[in-house]
């Protein structure tokens, strides 16, 4: 038999793994289902936002304290490597966005909209 209680205690304390998967899951399904390219970034934005909380998850101790070594103190620590690598993978995330928004203003004075499939309309009637 199912212990719904044990269940319940196991999704809580994956919660974060859990959010990340379903914002992973949403930024993914608003980059596929929508053709204005702004939204498409945002989706974009929502994933890498799912992959950080991901990441940073992993690195989580229940309990844990910072990694500040005291002699003679056992004390669970949070591992900081992942945390230190989302903080380079942020600044990326914002110099891709930074770029995709440019372009997607470079296309919008192009073609004049922001529509990805008439865009691919336009673009077949170009040539």
């Amino acid at each position: 038999m199912i212990d719904f209680a044990d269940v319940a205690m196991r999704l809580f304390e994956n919660m974060y793994y859990l959010v990340s998967v379903i914002l992973f899951v949403i930024g993914f399904h608003t980059m596929l289902t929508h053709s204005n390219l702004i939204k498409k970034v945002i989706g974009m934005n929502i994933m890498d936002t799912a992959i950080f909380l991901f990441f940073v998850s992993t690195g989580y101790v229940q309990g844990g304290v910072a990694p500040i070594i005291e002699p003679g103190v056992e004390q669970a620590y949070i591992n900081p490597l992942p945390t230190a690598l989302i903080l380079t993978g942020i600044v990326v995330a914002v110099s891709v966005t930074a770029f995709a928004l440019s372009l997607v203003v470079k296309i919008y004075e192009h073609y004049g909209t922001l529509d990805a499939e008439e865009i691919m309309r336009i673009r077949s009637t170009e040539s």
